[in-house]
């Protein structure tokens, strides 16, 4: 199970003792990582920290892959997901500080077969809409279609009409990826490139990003890349490589501490590195602007943090009196993190291979408090004894469930009549087939993935999804004169938060 999301609310539970903290990048990172890794079970970490134009530490922890001798070092690529999105808001930043674009413009401008499902929205949305998650979709609302399917970039946008908003447009926040791969399609649309294209030119070569790459195919072929992993029954098991090049403007840069400390340090030198302007320092503040809120409510624990915003590509907060800006980032098998104290000069990259961990949030708030001179605690360990907690109940959940699908438990109908093919409007078909092991459930679009469906109760089944990314869930059926009517499927909240009714087909 994957539970970066979480993070969100953990800055708010750190208590602080009264232990100095000066000297902790110098004389203690290297322990606190090593010590952290073996509590969190995590094969590989990556770190790169730099001030005022330095490095003051740049090192990889552990190994590659479990097993095997190969250590993980400073330019070991890891896939860096959602920290891909502040290069797609500066590539858009960019092109409206050129006068190609406004950020004001409507998205049907560059694409005019842009579609949302209110007609009325998709005439209004703009550019700025995309980037900063207002148009209206719950946090990851429709990525259990959009995340490593076998369907085009613009089949997946157009598909982007077939969904109810959960939320009113521009009303509220929702992280919504599918903004993004849109956002990438509009700078293929202005500039007669692809947004790779784009990214290598503007981005990876002035920086010398000579690792970083945007290709599923060039992690998978790299020698000195990390390997994915997450926890099963308490055991890491390896995953592999999220294929997501059909959404890569939101998520799929391949990356190391090494090329993204150059990338912090552009950020926080106005846009300069070695001393040659690569972004012009307004197209930075663009970025960094607050344009949604987040989050607007303190803590009791964390008083001094007032607010989350989000601009483009970027977070913003407030904490200790100084603005942070950040970016977190989940794939199969990691979670990462990038953070900015522009008002410090500092920053950081965080980078580990195992999706199943809150160390990096907390080595990002041990680092944070570090600048920021707060009193020392180990926050890693505040982390874990929550983590640990939410790890036994839901453990606790899942056994209680297998439990109830092992006993002599029957559906209403036979399992022949689950048996055929079901449709959803936004993800598409599903089917369910009788084999020798039972009955099981295939999908359209994911061709890998597969749910072994024990009877759960009269009207629920159990589905134990063969990629343990996607969880262990309860389906309910909807049983109408001895048919089955309907099934409902549900994922890991990691990927989608949202119920998909899928309606029998030829019924």
């Amino acid at each position: 199970m994957r539970k970066f999301l979480c993070l969100i609310l953990l800055t708010s539970l750190t208590t602080f003792q009264t232990f100095s903290q000066d000297n902790f990048i110098k004389d203690s990172l290297d322990s606190y990582i090593n010590r952290e890794m073996q509590k969190w079970q995590i094969p590989g970490v990556a770190i790169a920290i730099v001030k005022d134009g330095k490095v003051l530490a740049m090192k990889g922890y552990g190994v590659r892959e479990i097993g095997k001798p190969d250590k993980v070092d400073e330019f070991t690529l890891f896939q860096i997901a959602s920290n891909t999105k502040a290069f797609t808001g500066t590539a858009l930043a960019l092109l409206a500080n050129q006068k190609r674009i406004s950020l004001d413009d409507k998205v049907t401008k560059y694409l005019p077969w842009f579609q949302l499902k209110d007609p009325c929205a998709t005439n209004m949305v703009t550019i700025k809409d995309i980037l900063c998650h207002r148009i209206g979709f719950y946090t990851f609302q429709s990525d259990f279609l959009n995340w490593d399917c076998n369907m085009t970039t613009d089949a997946l946008i157009k598909n982007m009409r077939n969904v109810q908003p959960v939320n009113e447009f521009r009303d509220k926040y929702g992280y919504c990826n599918m903004g993004y791969v849109t956002a990438g399609e509009v700078i293929k649309a202005v500039t007669d490139t692809s947004w790779q294209d784009f990214f290598d030119y503007h981005f990876f070569k002035p920086l010398q990003m000579n690792r970083s790459s945007v290709y599923h195919q060039k992690i998978v072929t790299d020698g000195n890349a990390a390997k994915p992993y997450t926890l099963v029954d308490n055991k890491l098991v390896l995953l592999d490589y999220a294929n997501i090049d059909n959404i890569g403007a939101c998520a799929s840069i391949n990356s190391c501490v090494n090329d993204i400390s150059h990338w912090i340090m552009m950020q926080l030198n106005k846009g300069k590195y070695e001393n040659k302007e690569v972004i012009p320092s307004v197209v930075i503040n663009t970025t960094q602007n607050s344009y949604m809120i987040v989050r607007e409510s303190g803590s009791a624990r964390m008083p001094s943090n007032h607010f989350q915003n989000y601009g483009l590509g970027w977070k913003s907060e407030d904490m200790y009196g100084y603005k942070i800006v950040s970016h977190d980032g989940g794939a199969n098998g990691f979670v990462t993190n990038t953070t900015l104290l522009p008002e410090l000069n500092a920053g950081f990259v965080i980078l580990t291979n195992t999706d199943a961990n809150w160390f990096y949030g907390a080595l990002r708030q041990q680092l944070i408090n570090y600048f920021a001179k707060q009193a020392y605690t180990n926050v890693s360990e505040n982390y874990f004894g929550i983590y640990s907690k939410n790890n036994i109940t839901e453990s606790e959940e899942i056994q209680n469930l297998k439990k109830q699908a092992n006993a002599e438990v029957h559906l209403s109908v036979a399992d022949a009549a689950l048996v055929g093919k079901y449709f959803n409007e936004v993800y598409g078909e599903i089917e369910i087939k009788i084999e020798k092991s039972g009955l099981m459930m295939y999908f359209s679009h994911h061709p890998k993935l597969r749910g072994a469906l024990k009877p759960l109760s009269e009207k629920s089944l159990l589905c134990t999804f063969n990629d343990p990314t996607y969880g262990i869930h309860p389906f309910p059926i909807e049983v109408v004169n001895g048919k089955v009517n309907n099934i409902t499927v549900k994922v890991n909240d990691f990927i989608d938060y949202q119920y998909y009714k899928f309606t029998k087909q030829n019924n």
